[in-house]
């Protein structure tokens, strides 16, 4: 792996850790990390208010970056890893959705609630 992909990583792998500690504030509780699935990855898996909740998360180095983090075709690919593995976490009747979290430096944590609506 090159050092561009590893420092990428690891971004990634700090953005997560981020994510989950303020979905964790906001009162969800984080079943999962990085689930991989033979469809690919899901960033993280969450529940609460009802909901098994698949977030997908997407880090930039500035907010004005954040509108173009995440676009259709990544959504079918969480789309498709959820599908994968939904029954492993939703019990007894709960909502599934695909969240999103958009991180940048200074910036607040932007939550975009059932992004994917497929």
């Amino acid at each position: 792996m090159s050092q561009r992909r590893r420092q990428a990583d690891a971004r990634g792998r700090d953005a997560e850790a981020e994510a989950a500690q303020w979905l964790e504030a906001q009162g969800w509780h984080v079943l999962d990390r990085r689930r991989k699935t033979p469809l690919g990855e899901i960033d993280l898996v969450c529940r609460g208010e009802g909901a098994v909740v698949f977030v997908e998360v997407k880090w930039r180095k500035s907010e004005d970056q954040l509108d173009h983090a995440i676009d259709a075709h990544r959504l079918r690919r969480v789309a498709a890893a959820v599908e994968a593995v939904a029954h492993e976490y939703a019990h007894n009747g709960e909502d599934i959705r695909i969240d999103v979290v958009l991180l940048a430096p200074d910036a607040k944590p932007r939550h975009i609630v059932n992004a994917w609506m497929g």
